[in-house]
């Protein structure tokens, strides 16, 4: 499809915003329409459809939502045109005040002066806004639009302001596309890393520790696990790894930087009339360690890793699961090098990441993260930093698009956004190229002249946050996961009381073999223990009886349902053994 007829499909990210920016007003003209005692606050597009905070002198239900919808659906109909006009301030003022619209007269207050005051009008209805709009209501699909929720929201994000009300919704040019969306909604709540989470025995929160995770025996099995293959391919990759403390004091975190930019969101204490911070990152303490001895330029490119466990002081409204915690495992890694070495290592991390991100079965795009307005060091450094990290990727094929002003404030990045099994994205790995905290640090190699240089540095991160990592996973696979990465991957199920001992014997030979594998000699039928153990999403299931103890053999069952038939022990542990050496994804 040409790029003049994308223009006006839901490929075009702007059209697809002002598609549902909309329906927003399309929204919130049925609301005024059904109670106009509601008073209006803000209403824009977000990243899969529309909110709008509303202030009304009842509660939103359900079936106000449906009610809603059936008044959107005629307004839809009714096919409305949009008309953008101008008012003078004064006059704007005087618009809304009218209209006893308050949130509208604070909103027009707070506005520059030389900026330009606009409405857009569809039948009865007029709302302040800045646009884009389209031209007419009746470019809105009626039956394939949908209100998905209703929450609190305080009026600006202020929890001393006015508690309103947020009402959502989702909108397609087609219906069957809606009805697609939905079913993803629906099959990402059977997902729920929360509800698998408690479901599978891998972690839990407590009201005791808010956005303080506790990992339970198979999810620090899990978490291990991928901990194990974490250190593994970075030892491929040449790293070493260390450990930093997990509290220094405040002067580092001034050197760094950090304490001006980050502040808030860090835990502090005093020790000895001193004041210290948890920390929310581990690279100052990486800083440390490279100075902490001398180095050539034959040690460079120095490829440091830590799993360093970090808190950063999130609002308790922004909790969410493993995705949004307070204390977290962060897999970071520092690169020293020296500038004719930026280019190559650059793509060498990202060779890196794909052979991580492959493991998992996870695609990914890239997004360049460019210079903010709150950074440190000269727009030159920026500049050549980020032509750095543009002409690496470039050079390797790989495409990427622009997020400006959304760099770290020591430098420019590149940030992985993973796309899962349901076409959800999350940022996890990110490259952060620096030029800054070495001269900060004051970070050394001698040259092949015999002179001093200052090298340059990345910061990156792979998973990321390691529990949110396993959130993202957990509900990639389902609960499902791999076998070479599951809590437990075979379990043993004997038929009979007579046949619990050669279930055990089976177990115990496994386990020498390194296998993580439990036995269910419940007094149970054979039928709930599979059940259970499919519900528990274990990948094997050895079913054994009267013959397989008698033929020395396990009838072996996928988690899918597949029966592979009776097999000898060795036979399975070679197919288990195989799955895990190459770490399938079955």
């Amino acid at each position: 499809m040409s790029e003049e007829n994308n223009q006006y499909t839901f490929e075009n990210p702007e059209y697809r915003a002002t598609y549902w920016h909309t329906c927003s007003h399309v929204m919130a003209q049925a609301v005024k329409r059904l109670w106009p005692e509601v008073k209006l606050a803000i209403g824009p597009s977000i990243d899969e459809g529309w909110y709008y905070d509303m202030d009304a002198p009842f509660a939103f239900t359900p079936e106000h939502l449906e009610q809603i919808e059936g008044e959107m659906r005629k307004i839809c109909k009714e096919k409305l045109k949009l008309e953008r006009f101008e008012l003078p301030r004064p006059e704007a003022l005087k618009f809304m005040e009218e209209r006893d619209e308050k949130y509208k007269v604070e909103l027009i207050h707070d506005l520059p002066e030389e900026e330009a005051i606009s409405f857009y009008k569809q039948g009865e209805f007029t709302d302040l806004c800045a646009g884009p709009h389209l031209d007419s209501t009746g470019r809105i699909k009626g039956n394939a639009l949908k209100l998905t929720a209703c929450n609190a929201a305080y009026w600006r994000g202020d929890s001393n302001r006015e508690t309103l009300q947020r009402i959502y919704g989702i909108a397609f040019p087609k219906k069957d596309e809606l009805d697609e969306y939905l079913a993803k909604i629906e099959e990402a709540k059977k997902r729920d890393h929360r509800r698998l989470g408690k479901e599978l025995g891998l972690f839990m929160l407590r009201d005791e520790g808010p956005g303080f995770p506790f990992f339970l025996p198979k999810g620090m099995t899990l978490k291990n696990t991928l901990l194990d293959y974490w250190r593994k391919v970075h030892k491929k990759y040449g790293y070493v790894e260390i450990s930093t403390p997990i509290m220094l004091n405040r002067q580092l975190w001034e050197r760094s930087g950090h304490w001006d930019h980050y502040k808030n969101n860090m835990y502090t204490t005093v020790i000895d009339d001193v004041d210290f911070a948890v920390k929310p990152m581990n690279c100052p303490g990486g800083m440390l360690v490279y100075a902490s001895e001398p180095h050539s330029y034959r040690d460079l490119p120095l490829r440091v890793g830590e799993i360093g466990l970090v808190h950063r002081h999130e609002l308790s409204g922004a909790l969410h699961g493993l995705f949004r915690v307070r204390c977290f495992n962060q897999d970071d890694a520092h690169v020293f090098m020296t500038r004719e070495q930026m280019q190559d290592v650059i793509q060498e991390t990202v060779r890196l990441f794909d052979e991580v991100y492959s493991v998992f079965g996870l695609s990914y795009t890239i997004e360049l993260s460019t210079m903010p307005e709150d950074h440190i060091g000269t727009v030159e450094e920026w500049e050549r930093n980020q032509d750095i990290l543009k002409a690496a990727i470039t050079d390797m094929g790989k495409d990427f698009v622009v997020n400006e002003g959304d760099g770290a404030f020591y430098g420019p990045k590149l940030d992985f956004h993973l796309a899962d099994s349901l076409g959800r994205t999350w940022q996890c790995g990110t490259i952060q190229l620096d030029s800054q905290l070495p001269e900060r640090f004051e970070l050394e190699y001698t040259g092949e002249d015999g002179q001093k240089h200052r090298p340059v540095m990345i910061h990156r991160v792979v998973l990321g946050s390691i529990e949110r990592f396993i959130g993202v996973i957990t509900e990639h696979f389902a609960g499902a996961f791999p076998a070479w990465l599951a809590p437990v991957q075979v379990k043993l199920l004997p038929v009979t009381d007579r046949a619990a001992q050669y279930a055990a014997d089976v177990a115990e030979n496994l386990d020498m073999r390194g296998f993580r594998v439990e036995v269910d000699d419940r007094n149970e039928k054979i039928g709930k223990k599979i059940r259970e153990a499919t519900l528990e999403k274990v990948p094997f299931m050895l079913v054994v009886g009267d013959r397989d103890m008698e033929n020395g053999t396990v009838s072996v069952r996928r988690r899918s349902g597949e029966d592979l038939g009776a097999m000898s022990l060795e036979d399975f542990a070679a197919l288990l053994g195989d799955e895990v050496r190459t770490m399938a994804i079955k």
